[in-house]
């Protein structure tokens, strides 16, 4: 194929052309390009030299630096919630190693985990902070740090932990300046030495020899990487209590020490491969415990790693918390001695949380019993056990007032039941009761009725409820959690949540720290979550269930209840399996758990007590007495906490409105002017769902016809009454007034007449009549009479004289006519009231009315009752004692079983017994 040239003649006239072309295009935009080139530059320069200006002025504040701040601990003071000094804390384990002394295999971990170019730069990286805000503006500011070691050590020595310009300014500065100072050896040997890995170890050497025991040269590859991930967030990758996420992180740092280098690909992996908890020894348990405030200064040391990177052992930090001592020493010394509660075992453990109802913040832990160790376990936050029958307001009943707008009449059937898959549920005394509210039903703790309202409500939006509370399910949720199974909690958690109850459905996040103070006087406040997590109908009608836990005859936590106070609560308890009980020979009546949670308006209280029940030993259990420890702790607790604040009740809010219905109706049925108060029951609805059928099966009874008299001749008033519909049920009250003032009840019998002798001379008396029938009231049927001024008094027969009197009497003297003290002792004491003796009621008629004492009636006051009121100490169920809880063994192996109710009367407020008498 012929190629087509072009000539060099061609080629130079095809350029001018261009170039013509190109001539007489336009040149406004390369003078538009100038323009904006020139004001960008103008921009920019402004921009350098304000930003020049506000970093000099930065730069300016900045302190200087200080050698003893640089390598010294500063202690820190830890406050009451009354702004008094606690505690300090910082003179701790600190072993001081040089920089000769620390392996390459450390000193590489740090390096390719914090600042693998620290050797290169002179104190701040700039290559490196160039990447983190690109990553800042992509991902959100925070998202990437850029600190070097040489920052970290400033921000540690001098600084607040804030993320603020200025603080990153004096930060970078103070940096450049520490590089000047000091060798990048020594900068190192600053940095490993300061920092804080947790359990008490400050400083590499200290945290090798708290977690494995070993000095710096005996360390793996696998335990220098575990070292070197904590100072990130020493609390989060604790291997001891978040072993996963100490392994995640401990991977990490193998991950960058093998992309910077340092190790190959296989020591990598084969490190990643070992068990986090390979080589990890106990925590030192040598430091005996000697203070009362140990357990709570062990939340707040957690809290404030919480709140940011501050460090409680170094820092210096003015921190104020939330104790009340008197509590904290009052929960102290009621599990650590036998003045309060009496208890079976020295290895019986406890855990209590005490909470301000309305602000969620910790007034006093109960650590444990006879702790030996500062920093040690604590049964009041890190134990979690199943939290038992507790967990009804949480997962059940709260829900279903929530979302369905259950009452506290809202009937279920209690009967023969089962799981969705089959297996048999039964409650703890292995008896049915039939129909029932949601009241018993939550007051006996019954487990049939408890699964019904869980299916009810639906396993999803029981799931949300209870973890608004504070109370989050980690997998997937089951029918057995109605019943406190699937999910452990502490005692902490399960106060958070039934605190919410206690204020009007809000919940406030438990905490012991209000605020921080640095050494530069920043303070920093406690951000902690404060939401409505239900509405404040669902809190006052669930808190009303709960009171008749603690009041009612049949209700399970009749034992924790204090009469004086307005108070709610609900017991709980867990079952062993079957396999447990018959290998460690535990009775049916043995349980594994038991709990007491409640609240008043002030306070929140969460009680828990077991064993620890180690792998491999024989299980110990609670047997029927111990199982009331937790009530007991509870109630001394609670009395003790009100006796320095007036304990109010919880308020009706304008959502919930008090009803009136028939006992025993369903679907309940309003009760009506006329209906008996015995048939009724008041409980409280949702407003807008409460029922609006009224009953008609009771009517106005009629009033009686009243008659009275004054009889001159035997100076007496006759009054009698009549009532055409009477029975013999029918009974009458009869009231008197003199001249106008206070009525008082003469008599309640069945008799239509009565005989009032001797009246007053001028006076006015009125009377007034009442029937009542079958428990029905009548209106007052009323009439006056008026004694003459000079009443006539008959002559004195020759049998009839007086007498003068004998010697030593008091002719003054009134001697009431015959029944007459009788009638008056019986006005003052008895005021006529169902149940006393009645023997006076002819008053001193000395039989004129042809009635004996007892009216003829042959009721003695008792109405045929063993008690004067009608009632025996049976609940009038047939049951004259406690369910016995533990159940049976069939339902769900290890979840949870009803409470026992205590059938007992209540205990005499004004004693002062041995609170761990046996009296259920």
């Amino acid at each position: 194929m012929a190629e087509k040239y072009n000539t060099r003649e061609e080629r130079r006239k095809q350029g001018q052309t261009q170039k013509k072309g190109q001539n007489k295009s336009p040149k406004k935009p390369t003078n538009m390009l100038k323009r904006i080139f020139l004001i960008l530059v103008t921009f920019g320069i402004i921009g350098l030299v304000a930003g020049g200006a506000a970093m000099a002025y930065f730069i300016s504040d900045a302190p200087e630096l200080d050698d003893k701040l640089l390598k010294d601990p500063v202690t820190s003071k830890i406050l009451d919630e009354n702004g008094k000094l606690l505690a300090e804390i910082g003179k701790e384990n600190r072993d001081y190693v040089n920089y000769e002394d620390i392996p390459d295999l450390v000193e590489e971990a740090f390096l390719a985990t914090e600042d693998s170019r620290f050797y290169e730069h002179h104190g701040v990286d700039f290559l490196r902070l160039g990447s983190a805000v690109i990553a800042n503006v992509k991902n959100g500011f925070g998202s990437e740090g850029a600190s070097t070691l040489t920052q970290q050590v400033i921000k540690r020595s001098y600084l607040t932990p804030d993320k603020t310009i200025k603080r990153k300014v004096q930060e970078m500065w103070l940096s450049i300046q520490l590089e000047r100072k000091y060798t990048k050896e020594e900068i190192f040997e600053m940095y490993v030495n300061k920092i804080f890995f947790a359990n008490r170890a400050n400083g590499i050497l200290t945290a090798s020899q708290t977690y494995y025991g070993k000095d710096l040269n005996e360390l793996k590859l696998n335990e220098a990487a575990m070292l070197v991930g904590l100072p990130q967030s020493p609390s989060r990758y604790d291997p001891y209590k978040y072993p996963e996420r100490a392994k995640e992180r401990r991977d990490i740092v193998l991950h960058l020490m093998n992309k910077h280098g340092y190790i190959t690909e296989t020591e990598m992996k084969n490190a990643q491969s070992i068990d986090i908890t390979e080589g990890l020894q106990e925590i030192d348990k040598s430091q005996i415990d000697t203070t009362a405030y140990d357990a709570f200064i062990d939340l707040v040391i957690e809290e404030v790693g919480d709140m940011g990177d501050y460090n409680v052992f170094t820092d210096g930090l003015e921190i104020q918390t939330t104790i009340d001592k008197d509590a904290q020493e009052y929960v102290y010394n009621m599990l650590n001695s036998d003045e309060i509660i009496n208890y079976p075992s020295k290895d019986l453990q406890a855990g209590v949380t005490l909470l301000d109802t309305e602000t969620g913040e910790i007034k006093a832990v109960g650590g444990g019993r006879n702790t030996t160790v500062k920093r040690g376990w604590n049964y009041a936050t890190d134990a979690k056990r199943s939290p038992g029958s507790t967990i009804k307001p949480i997962l059940d009943y709260g829900p279903a007032v929530e979302y369905l707008n259950w009452s506290t009449y809202h009937q279920i059937k209690d009967e023969e039941y089962t799981y969705s898959n089959g297996t048999p549920l039964k409650n703890a005394s292995g008896r049915h009761y039939g129909t029932v509210t949601t009241r018993e039903a939550l007051a006996r703790s019954l487990n049939i009725p408890a699964l019904k309202t869980l299916q009810a409500v639906g396993l999803d939006r029981a799931r949300d409820f209870a973890t608004d509370l504070g109370i989050p399910f980690d997998k997937e949720i089951t029918e057995s959690a109605a019943l406190g199974g699937g999910k452990d909690v502490s005692t902490l958690e399960l106060a958070g949540a039934y605190s919410s109850f206690g204020n009007n459905g809000i919940y406030n996040e438990p905490h012991s720290v209000k605020k921080i103070v640095l050494r530069d006087k920043t303070t920093i406040k406690n951000k902690t979550e404060s939401k409505p997590v239900m509405k404040d109908s669902t809190a006052f009608i669930v808190t009303d269930m709960l009171k008749s836990v603690m009041k009612e005859p049949y209700g399970t936590g009749r034992l924790a209840n204090i009469p004086s106070l307005p108070v709610a609560g609900k017991t709980g308890s867990t079952n062993f399996t079957p396999e447990q009980r018959a290998a460690n020979n535990i009775p049916s009546s043995g349980v594994k758990d038991s709990w007491m949670a409640g609240y008043t308006t002030n306070y929140t209280v969460a009680v828990w007590a077991g064993y620890d029940n180690a792998s491999g030993e024989k299980m110990e259990y609670l047997g029927e007495s111990s199982q009331r420890i937790p009530k007991f702790i509870f109630k001394n607790l609670m009395e003790h906490m009100a006796q320095s604040k007036e304990t109010k009740d919880f308020d009706q809010p304008d959502s919930v409105v008090k009803v009136g219905v028939i006992k025993g109706s369903n679907p309940a049925v309003k009760a009506n002017e006329y209906t008996p108060s015995s048939k009724i029951t008041y409980e409280y609805y949702v407003k807008g769902h409460e029922p609006t059928q009224v009953t008609t099966e009771y009517e106005k009874i009629d009033s009686p016809g009243i008659n009275a008299s004054y009889n001159q001749e035997s100076n007496e008033i006759n009054l009698s009454w009549s009532y055409p519909k009477g029975n013999g049920n029918t009974q009458f009250e009869v009231k008197m007034s003199v001249d106008g003032g206070a009525q008082s009840v003469l008599k309640k019998s069945k008799d239509t007449s009565l005989t009032i002798p001797n009246p007053t001379p001028g006076s006015k008396y009125t009377f007034s009549v009442v029937a009542l029938v079958d428990n029905q009231q009548s209106d007052p049927a009323s009439t006056s009479v008026k004694i003459p001024a000079e009443a006539v008094v008959p002559e004195d027969t020759e049998d009839e004289k007086i007498e003068d009197p004998a010697e030593g009497e008091n002719p003054e003297q009134e001697t009431p006519a015959e029944g007459e003290e009788d009638k008056q002792d019986e006005d003052k004491n008895n005021n006529g009231e169902n149940g006393n003796k009645d023997n006076n009621d002819n008053h001193g008629n000395n039989g004129n009315n042809g009635n004996n004492d007892n009216n003829g009636n042959g009721n003695n006051g008792n109405n045929g009752n063993g008690d004067g009121n009608g009632n025996n100490t049976d609940d009038g169920n047939g049951n004259n004692g406690e369910d016995v809880e533990g159940g049976d063994d069939t339902t769900d192996p290890g979840t949870v079983e009803e409470e026992k109710p205590v059938e007992t009367p209540d205990p005499d407020p004004n004693p002062d017994p041995d609170p761990n008498q046996d009296t259920e």
